[in-house]
């Protein structure tokens, strides 16, 4: 996230540059303004009547550039008008003051328990386990992925995750190294989020989620169902492995909030309106993820919470 720094400069001019201004002012503008003044009163001794003749044609010349400019002013007042329109779409926060106080929530729990924790995590892993922890976590979403693939007809994109969790399956030790990426076969994400986008379904309006953050009701539901394509999810849920399915939802917060919590501290500060900011960067974020664009450097955590237990079927 690119941070704006405003650099203050104080200039005091000095006695000399007034001197220079003034001396301009006063001589070649004062000696032009005086030939064009002198060239103007010949007129009027070589023509009859030729001010009135001048003020009839400055006349007829400025009724068109006042036409123009009105026309102009006018057009400019449409475009502030369908800009205002299209920022009042894209807030589209009818819940603005419930979501605010989940917001508040989150970030009182982001402060108690998820930061302490992705601090300790950085602290106690150096770069290169977070990144196995990541990748082993990524090839486990693996299935989720290549299952929205397919339900999106992206069978080119379908190929690249079979690719990618064979490869990093086995080469990879069990995905703790992409080994896929360094092969030139390059990750991707997918949710039914994003599949039921490409469906056609609106995301409709701004929505905060307890714990999760910025959503909006097509992408709650898709985040919640998620599961239901989980074959990991499932397996831990029909072995009775909870303290599993615990671990990795906690893991994956941990891992996921830690990538972003110094972007997101240094976005709080620099905000003036910290909620808005994210709700405007969440949006950005999702549509580039929706368009399969390029990843976006938005600063904001993708929690992939295990909900086998609830959401499953046995």
């Amino acid at each position: 996230m690119a941070i704006l720094l405003k650099n203050k400069r104080k200039a005091a001019p000095s006695v000399a540059v007034i001197g220079v201004a003034l001396a301009l002012f006063s001589s070649p503008f004062a000696v032009s303004a005086k030939d064009a003044g002198a060239s103007f009163d010949v007129i009027p001794h070589a023509i009859e009547d030729s001010q009135d003749i001048r003020d009839s044609v400055s006349a007829e010349v400025a009724l068109p550039q006042l036409a123009q400019n009105h026309e102009k002013n006018k057009a400019s007042q449409l475009a502030n008008g369908d800009e205002l329109a299209q920022a009042a779409a894209d807030v589209n926060d009818p819940l603005e003051p419930m979501n605010r106080v989940i917001f508040q929530f989150n970030e009182f729990i982001q402060g108690l328990i998820l930061r302490p924790l992705a601090e300790f995590y950085t602290l106690m892993l150096p770069d290169e386990g977070q990144e196995a922890v990541g990748n082993f976590l990524d090839n486990l979403r693996s299935p989720v992925v290549l299952a929205n693939d397919l339900l999106q007809g992206e069978m080119e994109r379908a190929w690249i995750t079979t690719k990618r969790l064979a490869i990093n399956s086995t080469a990879g030790v069990g995905g703790l190294m992409d080994v896929a990426d360094k092969w030139g076969i390059k990750p991707h994400s997918e949710d039914l989020g994003q599949t039921f986008a490409v469906w056609g379904i609106p995301d409709g309006f701004y929505l905060v989620l307890p714990i999760f953050g910025p959503s909006n009701p097509r992408d709650a539901v898709g985040t919640f169902l998620d599961s239901y394509l989980d074959p990991v999810s499932h397996w831990l849920d029909n072995t009775h492995r909870d303290e599993w399915s615990t671990a990795r939802t906690v893991v994956g917060g941990v891992d996921e909030f830690a990538g972003v919590m110094d972007d997101l501290q240094k976005l709080k500060e620099t905000s003036i309106d910290y909620y808005a900011a994210l709700r405007s960067i969440s949006r950005q974020k999702r549509k580039a993820d929706i368009s399969n664009g390029a990843p976006s450097d938005a600063p904001l955590p993708d929690l992939k919470y295990d909900f086998n237990a609830d959401l499953t079927t046995k």
